[in-house]
């Protein structure tokens, strides 16, 4: 079956409406996914394709986008439908109508809350990705085995099969078995984390809400997604203000967020390219200075 006639057959089914389905232009700022957004009738609708390989990346992604909106947080948008023709893959959303001016302090307050939801394990029910690349969720007990073998260990390896190897790996197999040392007096909590905050993956809605998206959805160390808010800059003096005063953060999170957000950089090193490669050589030797 054609593409669009594809598409506009899964919205028809998932919300009950025929209608025709007419494109209504492309929308910049995505690198792994080409993205518009279409007219069905009287709604306008958010599509991400991709190739058909990629099908269960969506999946995944709109499991994502369920369950922070569980959370009644802040404002996600819903996934619609999603599926495959063979030859690509799409993700319908919602459309959310961006360009309002927000308060950072309701995103602080928002994402506070929604990081007092809990699990009893680390981890999550599926896999997913961060950026394109795999990210792994096998639950467990143990944060710290979580973030050695399912994050940092996972890149170090890919970074190794991309042919970065030496020192890297060196001092990134040494980190591994001495981080723990920074959790000597800390103990996270199984937090709902958004899993890729940066400050292209929230906006304003028209009428000033503050909205997340393009989610990589697991339960972890809360740390994790305050570290990568800081990571590419953009959320401001009065997010973190809020946040702290309604989840204050433990003092060793001054450290701890260069080892989440190191976790971030092997994966633009794994994505982008060597640019990143002596990033992430000075985070794990500074890591290791505190140990």
């Amino acid at each position: 079956m054609p593409l669009w006639e594809a598409i506009g057959a899964a919205i028809e089914a998932a919300t009950g409406t025929r209608a025709s389905i007419r494109q209504q232009g492309a929308v910049g700022g995505g690198c792994i996914n080409q993205a518009l957004r279409v007219q069905y009738g009287a709604v306008t609708y958010f599509v991400k394709l991709n190739t058909a390989s990629q099908a269960g990346m969506f999946a995944a992604e709109a499991r994502d986008l369920q369950e922070l909106r569980s959370s009644h947080t802040l404002r996600v948008p819903e996934p619609v439908c999603w599926g495959d023709n063979g030859e690509s893959a799409w993700l319908v959303m919602e459309n959310l109508q961006f360009g309002g001016r927000g308060d950072p302090a309701a995103l602080g307050e928002g994402l506070a809350a929604m990081h007092r939801i809990t699990r009893r394990q680390f981890g999550w029910v599926q896999d997913n990705t961060i950026g394109s690349t795999p990210q792994t969720n096998t639950p467990t007990d143990d944060w710290i085995e979580f973030w050695r073998e399912q994050r940092l260990r996972f890149q170090l390896e890919l970074a190794a099969r991309h042919g970065y190897g030496g020192r890297l790996q060196l001092q990134g197999e040494k980190l591994l078995d001495e981080f723990a040392g920074l959790f000597a007096d800390y103990a996270p909590q199984a937090s709902l984390l958004h899993g890729d905050l940066w400050s292209g993956n929230y906006a304003y809605t028209h009428d000033g809400k503050p909205a997340i998206f393009d989610p990589a959805v697991y339960y972890g160390d809360r740390e994790a997604d305050l570290a990568m808010t800081e990571l590419f800059g953009g959320f401001g003096a009065d997010f973190y203000a809020a946040y702290r005063a309604h989840y204050p953060l433990d003092p060793g999170y001054a450290v701890r967020k260069t080892l989440y957000n190191l976790y971030h950089i092997l994966n633009h090193l794994n994505l982008f390219g060597g640019g990143y490669h002596a990033q992430a050589q000075g985070m794990i030797d500074s890591l290791l200075g505190e140990l």
